[in-house]
């Protein structure tokens, strides 16, 4: 076959070398790389094909070059290789060129405005407008990091007081405002997540990348591996960069004037004195910034031993850290726990003028339409019960916007989620949907925790009084059982206790009709109600339907005491006080079959400057008992009912679960787990107590604590410790036990003959 020498294709090259004699002497590896190395010189037409000739000629050159170079040795050969290595190495360390600063007018005028630069290069982050709070709180920093001084910020949750701290930090190391910022949170966990939020930012912020390349190229040039900051070089110099969990260092570049700038963290108990960086050029610098974020914890905010401490740690160590003759710079974003905590103390002005404390809040007015909003709430909570928004609610305030907004001022207009309309409706959602978290992380003014010098009921208190017993069983020195039914428009609650001759009380059963088959419910997500099992039925008649139900059940059933003894439910107050039940229940309490039990009832509120019960007048009629009263009554309730003192038997309720288990009084529960009983124990410490003084005489004036909204379980319990002091129960030492007087039974004979001997006389 005819082939042209000059124009052969490199399979036709490898072919036709490897035909002669010698054998296979090249592979098609060989020739490539012969063609990369001989180039254009080895071919005729641009490359497409090899002239034989001419690659025969460069064989032979390459040949007569090797053949005069000096023989290289082993360690010369092992030399070269480890010399070209090097220079592949240093070459692979090095940046190269940093790339021309996009907008250069934008980073000049961000660098002495703290507001233009977090609008310039964080948009996403402040994407919303500033209230005046912002604009407040970003000036005073701006002075702290420029002109020095200290800075305690609380906004409320959510404001972006943080992500303000944040961008404070990155502000002071790039313009090199501050060559040492110390960040300090409550943990150093805390602290580490914050600095984990601006190495991100140093890392993926392609603005901060655009404008600052001399800082932010040098980080992403590591593509995320650590290791490689110690290699790192720019035109042969170490850029001496450090990007550790606890610290960041950026790079160390000419002319730059955030060369070297340090972020460093750390805890507020942790090791804070005698921080220092040594710079490449032997000089030792200390912090000239310290942002404080949220420097408490809840458990140390209720400590005031750790609340103390965390203060002296931030007069001495923290504020002590610019070193001799230095003044330290400092911003601290926080939020107020307790009254008296850290937080609050350093915002005072009195306290510590030094920190410039400002103490921002959502709402700085409240609606003044209470009546409007209170409809609004339970449109709300009808609507997240049922179907999970709050879309009726948010229409009804569309109509009624102007007057529920009337008398409103709101701090952050522009805040409000997007089933919301405005930024007073979106606070008062966070009202309603916990009251406590509201004042303390919205507001700035958490609500008082010392709730008097009296001891408290607590939680742990109600589920630890347990006695063992079975569910529904009657301990042998019981003799009489009550009940009490608390009314509600969606549930009727009811508790069952049994009582010895001293009031030593015995929950026995507790519960709410209809049955909710769960362990943990509220009034508000009630699921079935009453009017839900009586569909036909209207309020009054779906009330009337259920205690008809509930009484049924209960006062016809037996309990049996511990001696095999049958006992029945000798008396049950039913709540008439809930307005559009009142009646309902006295027309329940006359008709039913257990009217000669059953009983309407009515807690009063009697404080301190109000006339006790044992003060009220007598009338002919009426029966007194101990801080309760059963009226004699005519008209149109012409049915006996009893008041009783509320206060009083609040604070008698709760002496009977502070009683040590076995002593006279004592009130416990059945069982032995205690969880099963953490709903009772909410609705028996929903509220608490206060000493009040009035007309000479002191009260416990009980009031409902703002996190808790449902106490019918406590009116329930209160209401059968009424019925077994009506029942004769009498705790020893009581008014009503120290004024009874034995009462002599006459018989007629006797009193017909006492008649004749005063005729006589």
């Amino acid at each position: 076959m005819a082939m042209n020498p000059s124009k052969l294709k490199p399979i036709d090259i490898v072919r036709l070398v490897n035909s002669t004699q010698l054998q296979a002497v090249l592979n098609d590896r060989q020739l490539r790389r012969h063609r990369d190395r001989a180039g254009f010189r080895i071919t005729d037409d641009g490359g497409q094909s090899l002239n034989l000739f001419k690659y025969a000629a460069w064989l032979r050159e390459q040949l007569l070059v090797r053949e005069s170079a000096p023989v290289q040795t082993y360690e010369s050969k092992k030399a070269a290789v480890r010399n070209r290595n090097i220079a592949l190495a240093i070459a692979g360390r090095d940046i190269g060129e940093l790339p021309e600063v996009v907008d250069p007018e934008r980073k000049k005028l961000a660098e002495r405005s703290f507001r233009l630069f977090c609008e310039s290069y964080f948009p996403e982050t402040f994407r919303l407008g500033w209230s005046k709070d912002h604009l407040k709180a970003i000036n005073k920093i701006e002075t702290a990091v420029l002109r020095g001084g200290l800075f305690a910020l609380a906004m409320p949750r959510g404001s972006g007081k943080s992500s303000l701290a944040e961008a404070a930090c990155l502000w002071s190391m790039l313009y090199g405002h501050r060559e040492f910022v110390m960040l300090i949170g409550a943990t150093e966990s805390a602290a580490l997540e914050t600095l984990e939020s601006i190495k991100t930012e140093l890392d993926v912020n392609e603005l901060l990348g655009e404008d600052f390349p001399e800082a932010v190229f040098p980080i992403q040039s590591l593509d995320g591996i650590a290791n490689r900051c110690a290699g790192q070089l720019y035109k042969g110099e170490r850029t001496r960069i450090v990007w550790t969990s606890n610290e960041i260092v950026l790079p160390t570049i000419a002319g730059s004037k955030a060369s070297g700038a340090v972020i460093r963290v750390s805890g507020i108990t942790g090791r804070i004195r005698g921080m220092k960086f040594k710079k490449p050029n032997g000089r030792s610098i200390r912090p000239g910034l310290v942002v404080i974020d949220d420097p408490q914890t809840s458990e140390s905010a209720g400590s005031l031993e750790q609340t103390r401490k965390r203060v002296r740690v931030l007069a001495g160590d923290i504020l002590g850290l610019a070193g001799p003759g230095e003044k330290i710079s400092g911003i601290m974003p926080c939020t107020i726990i307790r009254p008296g905590d850290m937080a609050e103390q350093i915002l005072s002005k009195e306290k510590h003028p030094e920190w410039n404390g400002e103490r921002t809040k959502m709402l700085y007015r409240f609606p003044s339409n209470t009546k409007l909003w209170d409809e609004y709430a339970d449109l709300r909570a009808e609507g997240l019960r049922c179907s999970g928004d709050i879309h009726e609610a948010t229409e009804f305030y569309a109509v009624h916007r102007a007057e529920m907004d009337e008398g409103a001022e709101v701090a952050w207009e522009d805040r409000f989620n997007h089933d919301e309309i405005s930024a007073i409706q979106h606070a008062m959602n966070l009202k309603l949907q916990d009251e406590v978290a509201f004042w303390a992380e919205y507001q700035n003014e958490p609500l008082p925790e010392d709730l008097g010098s009296e001891e408290q009921l607590s939680i742990d208190g109600v589920i630890h009084k347990l006695n063992g017993r079975g569910h529904l069983d009657v301990p042998v020195g019981c003799n009489r059982i009550t009940m009490f039914v608390d009314i509600q428009k969606a549930l009727l609650f009811y508790v069952v206790c049994a009582w010895e001759d001293d009031f030593t009380g015995y929950v026995i059963d507790y519960g709410a009709y209809p049955d909710q088959r769960r362990r943990y419910f509220s009034l508000a997500d009630a699921n079935p109600t009453l009017q839900s099992v009586s569909p036909r039925d209207g309020i009054e008649g779906s009330i009337y339907t259920g205690l008809e139900k509930l009484t049924g059940d209960y006062l016809g059933r037996e309990f049996v005491r511990d001696d095999g003894a049958m006992m029945k439910i000798e008396r049950c107050l039913v709540d008439a006080n809930w307005g559009a039940s009142t009646d309902v229940v006295y027309q329940f309490c006359r008709q039913s079959k257990y009217s000669n039990i059953i009983l309407p009832s009515h807690g009063r509120y009697i404080g301190a400057s109000s006339k006790p019960m044992s003060e009220y007048k007598k009338a002919v009629g009426d029966r007194i008992g101990h801080n309760w009263r059963m009226p004699n009554v005519a008209g149109k309730r012409a049915i006996r009912h009893v008041l009783f003192d509320t206060n009083y038997w609040k604070t008698f309720i709760h002496s009977r679960f502070l009683v040590s288990m076995g002593d006279r009084g004592c009130l416990s529960l059945w069982g032995r787990e205690p969880e099963a009983h953490l709903l009772f124990a909410e609705h028996l410490t929903a509220e608490y107590r206060v000493k009040t003084e009035g007309r000479g005489r002191k009260v416990d004036e009980w009031k409902m604590r703002p996190e808790n909204n449902d106490n019918h379980w406590l009116d329930g319990v209160v209401g059968c410790a009424v019925a077994a002091s009506m029942c004769g129960a009498v705790l020893p030492g009581t008014d009503s036990q120290k004024s009874a007087k034995a009462k002599t039974r006459l018989k007629l004979s006797e009193l017909q003959k006492q008649r004749k001997k005063t005729e006589n006389l």
